[in-house]
This record gives structure tokens, C-alpha cells and sequence, in this order.
């Protein structure tokens, strides 16, 4: 009985020790992450618009519209739980007209099911910030995931919100 508990207690102290080190998220690029379904019924606009736009078709990525993610600080891409992580966001717009960037947010997902949530996270507002055709851009964003997530692997996605406008 007395062994059983030391054993316990060691994997205890251990799972503790090995916890700020564990992996919380892998960054993965794919451009499936950017197809989305619109919900049947809900409203689509731009920010600040009060005139609803209803769209049964699905959002599909932008034509001429490449995207990078970048850790500038985290080659293994890693990212512990509780500390803000840097994250540069590159797009390259080679489409027909001039992208209005809005914002930029992500969301972590398990691995093996993108309809379950692990946790929404920041929002980062861009204002005034337009991508002309033939233009590339990069966009900062810093994250940081809770340190109450349960330690496992998850799936980072990141979404850019954005119009476009006819040069």
C-alpha cells in the first residue's frame, strides 16, 4: 500500500513538473481551415454597416488571395499555455481588386474534429488597412491561450476578415 502511494505521488509530481512544457497547439497551414458554411438564415456585412446581407452560398476563399503564417519567435511552433504568442500573418493579393483587411482572429480545434472548439480567441482589429492588388502585406498577431486549457494537442486556425473594392 505504502509503495502504491509513493508510486502516485511521483506520477503526480511528475505530470506537474512536465505541464509548462507540455504542447498546447501545432500551427498548421491548410487552406481547407478557410472554407466556412453559412449558416442558413444568418446575416452577413461588412463592420459598421447596419444593412444585413442574407447568402445561401457558402464563403469560399478569395480568388487571388494566398495567406502565411509565420511564428517569428517559435520555429517549433509551439505554444505554451498562459503567455502571449507573436504570430505574423502574411497575405499576398494578386486577385482584381483591393482588399479592406478588418480583422484577424483564430480559434484552436481538436485535431480530428474542426467542429469542436478547444477556445476562441483575441480578435485584432486592423483600421484603414488595404492590400492593392499585386501587393503583399503582414499583419501582427499575438494570441495567448488559456492556462486552464487542458494540455493536449490542438488545431490553430486563423481567419481573416475582409471586403474588397474595385480599382
Amino acid at each position: 500500500m505504502a509503495v502504491r502511494v509513493w508510486l502516485s505521488a511521483i506520477l503526480l509530481a511528475f505530470l506537474l513538473a512536465a505541464s509548462p512544457f507540455a504542447q498546447v497547439a501545432r500551427a498548421q497551414s491548410e487552406e481547407d481551415a478557410a472554407m466556412q458554411e453559412v449558416v442558413d438564415g444568418a446575416d452577413l456585412g461588412y463592420v459598421g454597416d447596419d444593412t444585413p446581407v442574407s447568402s445561401e452560398e457558402p464563403l469560399s476563399p478569395a480568388p487571388g488571395v494566398e495567406t502565411v503564417c509565420v511564428f517569428p519567435k517559435n520555429a517549433g511552433k509551439i505554444v505554451p499555455a498562459g503567455e502571449e504568442t507573436e504570430l505574423l500573418v502574411g497575405l499576398q493579393n494578386e486577385g482584381e481588386s483591393t482588399l479592406n483587411v478588418v480583422a484577424v482572429h483564430s480559434t484552436l480545434h481538436l485535431p480530428y474534429d474542426h467542429k469542436m472548439y478547444g477556445q476562441n480567441l483575441t480578435v485584432q482589429s486592423f483600421y484603414n488597412a488595404s492590400v492593392p492588388v499585386s501587393v503583399q502585406a503582414t499583419f501582427p498577431y499575438t494570441f495567448a491561450v488559456s492556462k486552464f486549457l487542458q494540455v493536449s494537442i490542438l488545431k490553430l486556425t486563423i481567419f481573416f476578415t475582409f471586403g474588397t473594392t474595385k480599382d
